[in-house]
């Protein structure tokens, strides 16, 4: 029988989508295959404190793990380790990892942050490289590839959080280029945390302040009444597309509310879609992919115009949410890829990717 691979499940961070981050390791956790991989569960505290978990699984998506059954343990950044050093007490004991799923959404883990320190520690990792990570996860420069690229968008505008300090001439930026409603959105944020939907000049004035909570870079997008399609992306140099997947939400957009914790909102997959619609956003998809230079998996999202058909590409995503109810897990299993099977195949691209 071949030797296990020792898989480190990375959760948890400082971004505001640490809650998220921990509810995608539980599911996981529990779907990856005991018989093929030996688990190593680290988790990263709001305050950026690093733990090994041996407790219940299940106290990971409470937040309860941090209480018991931890121990101080860190990658080190020094390859010669390539893996863990595990603090107990006063002793430092070192151990190996194969590849390291970093199962952490937003700031310090789809921005190229943890794969730096992958980078440095010769350890593969599932998801793409540091670049790549970094353009996705600025919205305002993966704006500017799609652009290059002639993937078609909505207009969007940048505005600098210093420029709230006069607020009445941010907002007459933006009403000079979008009439209402538009978007706001803070450029280096996910699972749609600080973004407002804005009717009115006030309402667009308490978005921006909500959004520079989030990130000093702010993205002002055009309203595209459209149809949420996302696609989901699964390999290296020669990936495939799934079946498009049409999210319907509970609410006037699918905000943070609406992804976790409202039970209105409806996943259609397949979408019901012209077949030319489909098979322009997958070529979308796949451009999208190459563009930002994507390694591993992502899930890629559009809007349909509801009246025109025309599409718009929103964004990209290179660790899309691995919640029971996530889109990406969902689309493949449409596809007939079991989530145990998914996990196996995102591990060996990670291998086969070793950068």
């Amino acid at each position: 029988m071949s030797q296990k691979l020792t898989v480190c499940v990375l959760f948890g961070g400082q971004s505001s989508e640490h809650e998220i981050s921990r509810i995608s390791a539980t599911s996981i956790i529990k779907n990856l295959n005991k018989e093929k991989y030996d688990i190593v569960i680290i988790g990263i505290t709001k305050a950026g404190k690093w733990l090994m978990y041996r407790g219940p699984v299940d106290k990971i998506a409470t937040g309860e793990w941090e209480n018991n059954h931890v121990a101080p343990a860190m990658i080190a950044p020094d390859a010669s380790i390539n893996g863990l050093i595990i603090l107990n007490e006063e002793i430092a004991t070192k151990a190996k990892i194969d590849v390291v799923f970093p199962v952490l959404h937003g700031l310090f883990g789809e921005d190229g942050t943890i794969q730096g320190l992958l980078e440095l520690a010769h350890i593969p990792y599932v998801g793409p490289g540091v670049l790549s990570s970094a353009l996705c996860m600025d919205k305002g420069y993966a704006k500017v590839l799609f652009q290059q690229t002639r993937i078609p968008q909505a207009d969007w505008l940048i505005v600098m959080s210093n420029e709230l300090e006069d607020m009445a001439h941010a907002v007459k930026k933006i009403e000079d280029r979008f009439s209402y409603p538009l978007f706001i959105k803070p450029c280096n944020a996910g699972s749609s945390m600080g973004i407002t939907k804005a009717h009115s000049r006030s309402e667009a004035e308490e978005g921006l302040k909500l959004a520079a909570e989030q990130d000093e870079k702010i993205l002002i997008e055009e309203f595209i009444p459209g149809r949420e399609i996302e696609c989901a992306v699964l390999g290296n140099d020669c990936p495939n597309v799934s079946a498009l997947g049409e999210i319907v939400p509970g609410r006037e957009f699918y905000d943070y509310q609406a992804k976790y914790k409202d039970e209105g909102s409806t996943l259609i997959i397949p979408a019901s879609l012209p077949e030319d619609t489909v098979s322009k956003i997958k070529e979308y998809t796949i451009q999208a992919f190459k563009a930002l230079g994507c390694k591993g998996l992502a899930r890629v999202d559009f809007f349909v115009h509801k009246e025109s058909g025309e599409i718009y590409i929103n964004e990209i995503n290179t660790m899309p949410g691995f919640t029971s109810i996530s889109m990406y897990p969902k689309l493949w299993e449409e596809a007939g890829v079991s989530y145990a099977e998914l996990l196996d195949a995102l591990i060996n691209l990670a291998l086969e990717g070793n950068r």
